[in-house]
């Protein structure tokens, strides 16, 4: 089954990380700087400049200050109440490698994942990782030798966290244990195609974006195909959200390779569709819980 796409919004650079809260959908605008907060008319707003151009990502603590990820940098922001920007996390001391994607489950836990050992001559990215902080502020990495870290997601009953690995064609399951970490590693899904941004759905499927192959699948646990969504451009992310949290946006941009990331191009757009089921889990795109 394919669906037809709309367009919400233009100009971007590289729309990534997108989050629906409060009604809007947020979006990393990488190469700029920017997080953008794109509502349903397609009226867009820079809600926040970050010192960062890419990677950056964004998610909610439960109390609703945001975190940012600045990649290069290795450290994780928060936004206090009166905007200013504090270090949250210090990951300098796990990798010289950017980190790339964040997500915050339900019980205030938050994942990063990226970093790694350097990567190999020739390569853009080495083995990534997962690391943990917890509420209390601790900081340990909770999985390792990941192939090209992505998007994340966490299921409703924050028991199990879900990692694209672009460079391995899958989904990747962990188990989430009381204390966060994580165990039992498996493959959720094998794919035909690479996986970047992932979101979660209320029948149990997950969507995933695909730069190469210039779409989004929403697929079931075993790697069975219920949908596909393509467009004209790579898709770096999709996340689920409108009132009734059966919109898929897609960030989608023309891709011309890691050197040209960064440029005064400006092909990144906002897509949406219509989809079958809600989205569940976390990122959350229920507004209140973030």
């Amino acid at each position: 089954m394919q669906n037809q796409t709309r367009l919400v919004t233009a100009g971007l650079a590289f729309g990534e990380s997108p989050r629906w809260h409060d009604g809007r959908l947020w979006v990393c605008n990488w190469g700029t700087g920017e997080i953008v907060a794109v509502d349903g008319d397609g009226k867009s707003e820079v809600v926040l400049t970050v010192p960062a151009i890419l990677p950056y990502s964004i998610d909610w603590l439960p109390d609703g200050r945001l975190l940012v990820i600045s990649g290069r940098d290795g450290l994780l922001l928060r936004q206090e109440a009166d905007g200013s920007l504090v270090t949250d996390a210090d990951l300098r001391s796990l990798s010289n490698s950017p980190w790339n994607e964040i997500v915050v489950d339900g019980r205030g836990n938050i994942y990063v994942n990226g970093g790694g050992p350097a990567p190999a001559p020739g390569e853009h990215f080495g083995p990534g990782t997962i690391v943990l902080i917890t509420p209390d502020g601790t900081i340990r990495q909770v999985a390792e030798n990941i192939a090209f870290a992505n998007g994340m997601a966490v299921t409703p009953d924050n028991k199990t966290l879900i990692i694209a690995e672009s460079h391995a064609n899958r989904l990747t399951a962990f188990d989430i244990a009381a204390d966060g970490s994580l165990s039992n590693r498996r493959v959720w899904a094998d794919l035909d195609g690479f996986p970047d941004g992932i979101c979660l759905d209320a029948e149990g499927a997950a969507w995933y974006a695909d730069v190469p192959n210039k779409r989004c699948v929403r697929v079931r646990e075993g790697g069975e195909v219920l949908q596909t969504v393509n467009a004209d451009r790579g898709c770096f992310a999709c996340m689920l959200g409108g009132p009734d949290g059966k919109t898929l946006f897609i960030t989608a941009a023309e891709w011309r390779g890691f050197e040209h990331m960064v440029s005064d191009a400006r092909t990144g757009q906002v897509l949406s569709a219509e989809a079958p089921a809600p989205g569940v889990g976390w990122p959350s795109y229920i507004s209140g819980r973030r």
